[in-house]
């Protein structure tokens, strides 16, 4: 952890978003988020979500045929999160297990985002921020991954790998339906990812819906 905080201290930005998160003008995630700015150095993410935890979900090796023989390298699949909203999931390829791992880590902080949290289902109506606010569907690859709103106290009905891309995330209660290879790691995570983002595009057109609606209706 100490060794953390001494590399985001020698941290020199070489993005405009990045000197601009070191300096301060940029002071939580949110505001990068708002202002729609590319993540291209995982520091920012040090600076801006302190408290990100890091689980390993699958290490496999696998082998090519080259000129000179065989050759093998580690595939690592790792998620992020704070377990209070923001989460990421990355993959990381080396000869070696450590820096494969820090590969993957880096590249599920560079994907890292918000996932707006609710109470939708009608069983709850509770009004906190433990389950999904809908329906939505998630996918990568052959694989599909559903999820639906549970009422509190039901907990995360679902595999091992997208209950812990959920916690990470702070989702403490859903349903969930699969589909497609789930025995594939990172496609079963990334499928889990893609659903959370989901549901951020889905809110923010039915926003653009309600204020056309508004617009056309106070025009009239």
């Amino acid at each position: 952890m100490e060794k953390e905080k001494e590399e985001v201290n020698d941290w020199a930005p070489k993005t405009r978003a990045g000197r601009m998160v070191q300096s301060g003008e940029i002071k939580d995630f949110d505001q990068l988020y708002a202002l729609n700015v590319p993540i291209l150095e995982p520091e920012m993410i040090d600076y801006l979500v302190p408290d990100l935890k890091e689980e390993v979900l699958d290490i496999h090796m696998v082998r090519r045929t080259t000129d000179s023989g065989r050759k093998g390298s580690f595939v690592v699949t790792v998620a992020v999160g704070n377990g209070s909203g923001y989460v990421g999931v990355g993959m990381g390829k080396a000869i070696n297990t450590r820096p494969a791992i820090e590969r993957a880590i880096r590249n599920a902080k560079l994907n890292l985002i918000k996932v707006v949290r609710g109470c939708g289902s009608w069983e709850c109506g509770c009004g906190e921020p433990h389950s999904v606010p809908f329906k939505v569907t998630g996918k990568s690859r052959s694989v599909g991954v559903t999820l639906i709103p549970a009422p509190k106290g039901t907990g995360l009905v679902c595999g091992k790998t997208a209950r812990t891309v959920l916690t990470l995330a702070g989702i403490k209660d859903v349903w969930c339906k699969t589909s497609g290879q789930t025995q594939t790691v990172f496609n079963f995570a990334k499928a889990t990812f893609d659903a959370l983002k989901q549901i951020r595009k889905m809110k923010t057109l039915k926003e653009k819906k309600e204020k056309v609606n508004e617009h056309e209706n106070s025009s009239s």
